[in-house]
């Protein structure tokens, strides 16, 4: 009996350890980010909802993603987050003061210009099902982080199942929160100049610079 539990036992691990690299999610995931990797530039509006359960929380708020190459501009209503690639600014319009730090490439932070290739490092992931999202079918699939000490322990994807295009995507942290993101228009190939990706103080009077650098 011991033996069989035993038995029983490993075949479950292997299953479980099977199904955290699913070669079926996968396939879809490579072709979400060949698609993303074929367009140079592109501008989506998105609606974000935080929720929690426990905290009885459900926020919802618009926002808009300005993404060329490596380079992201992130406009939500209480801040605003742009990223030339080498510099980050986080502008706070009720405090009207803006933070400037260098960007790290090697920050685990979710990053609007690479959400498409996040699933390449540090991540398992397992396709769950194809199902309907504001009519669009998309596929259904689970990122599970593989190093504990990440503050979300999952986020999941729900892919346009035609166009390969991310629909939602939604980060469940480990103090009971989801945020979910939406893209509600997804605008491919938009002619996006260099200069939206800085922060010019000069366009803000009177906005306080704080230079973490």
């Amino acid at each position: 009996m011991k033996n069989l539990i035993f038995a029983c036992a490993a075949l479950l691990f292997t299953i479980a350890a099977s199904a955290q690299y699913d070669p079926k999610a996968l396939e879809i995931l490579d072709a979400m980010s060949k698609k993303y990797k074929s367009i140079p530039a592109f501008e989506a509006n998105i609606s974000c909802n935080l929720t929690n359960d426990v905290d009885k929380i459900n926020e919802e708020f618009k926002g808009k993603i300005t993404v060329k190459g490596d380079k992201f501009r992130m406009t939500l209503p209480e801040q605003e987050v742009i990223n030339n690639g080498v510099t980050i600014w986080t502008y706070l319009p009720e405090a009207k003061e803006v933070n400037i730090d260098n960007y790290d490439p090697t920050s685990e932070d979710v990053n609007p210009s690479k959400i498409h290739e996040i699933y390449k490092k540090n991540f398992k992931y397992l396709y769950l099902q194809d199902r309907v999202e504001a009519g669009v079918m998309c596929e259904e699939i689970d990122l599970v982080p593989e190093k504990k000490e990440t503050q979300y322990f999952k986020i999941k994807m729900l892919i346009n199942k035609k166009e390969k295009t991310i629909q939602s995507f939604t980060l469940f942290d480990k103090g009971g929160n989801r945020y979910k993101y939406t893209i509600s228009k997804f605008t491919p190939n938009a002619k996006i100049e260099d200069g939206v990706f800085t922060f010019d103080p000069k366009k803000y009077p009177g906005v306080e610079v704080i230079d973490l650098r």
